[in-house]
């Protein structure tokens, strides 16, 4: 692998990156093939059996959104579209990691239950392994036509993110606080699993307090926008297993909303921005041609 000096400013993915994204697609296709499309086989054919399977589906939705941004890592010549997905892909596989270990005992010992645990105790110290051999590569200046978040729309994500963030982690840190109260049945370990999965859009969000650069985050809203659209198909799926009487479940559906659109309005607005750069771009190079 090339040094870190050598790399310093080049905004290139290292080979290992994409071997890296090579390595982890077959295994989140696999599992959301199962836990979206099947959910009916998730005990037969997963590591573990999750009911009610609404959990199992949303975490499903995080894969789809995972695929979505591995395939670009494989795709991108730039290393600052894919790096701040890095961090909370960290993060993610570290909780699962963790809560994998807690609840071993309830694990199926089924070839689902040993990738599961090959992935888990392997990614996070891949994954930062790869994001510290590249963290030099990245410019972090505005490309010629790039799109600068506003400030205030970057401080309201960061604060919905850190909604979310905050409840997942207390989610994963104290699950008996959620079992009873919230939207759907839970155990420790389903408790847990959704944690994890509601810690993802704090961690997509925060750099945005130190890089507006649309170019660092329009890949990993579109991974976003994706997950979320599964995670309320799902809710919509499963709706017969969720306590609607309970203020959770409401909750839990307009946080998913408010991201929905949040992410979704900003990404229209970026790319309409964009759409306009590069077609007076075009009349510019036209005209001087």
């Amino acid at each position: 692998m090339p040094t870190r000096e050598s790399v310093s400013g080049t905004d290139r993915v290292l080979r290992p990156v994409r071997w890296l994204a090579a390595f982890i697609l077959p295994f989140l296709l696999i599992a959301a093939t199962i836990l979206v499309f099947l959910p009916g086989r998730i005990a037969e054919l997963f590591a573990w059996p999750i009911r009610p399977p609404l959990t199992g589906m949303i975490l499903g939705s995080a894969y789809i959104g995972g695929i979505s941004f591995f395939a670009a890592v494989l795709r991108t010549g730039q290393w600052h579209r894919v790096r701040r997905g890095f961090l909370p892909v960290l993060v993610f596989a570290s909780l699962l990691g963790i809560a994998t270990a807690l609840h071993e005992g309830l694990f199926t010992r089924n070839l689902s239950f040993f990738a599961w645990a090959a992935l888990y105790a392997s990614t996070p110290f891949l994954v930062a392994a790869a994001a510290l051999a590249q963290r030099r590569a990245d410019p972090r200046l505005p490309g010629p036509r790039d799109v600068l978040i506003p400030d205030h729309v970057a401080r309201a994500l960061v604060g919905v993110g850190g909604v979310a963030t905050l409840t997942g982690l207390v989610m994963f840190l104290f699950p008996a606080l959620f079992i009873q109260s919230w939207g759907w049945d839970l155990t420790p370990l389903t408790a847990r699993t959704l944690g994890a999965v509601l810690s993802l859009t704090g961690f997509v969000n925060a750099p945005m307090v130190v890089d507006r650069r649309w170019s660092s985050y329009r890949v990993l809203f579109a991974a976003q926008l994706v997950s979320l659209v599964f995670i309320l198909a799902s809710v919509a799926v499963g709706r017969s297993d969720v306590h609607w009487e309970r203020p959770a479940a409401w909750a839990f559906v307009t946080l998913v909303l408010l991201a929905l659109v949040s992410y979704g309005a900003l990404t229209v607005w970026a790319e309409l921005r964009l759409r306009r750069a590069r077609a007076s771009a075009g009349t510019t190079a036209e005209r001087f041609g």
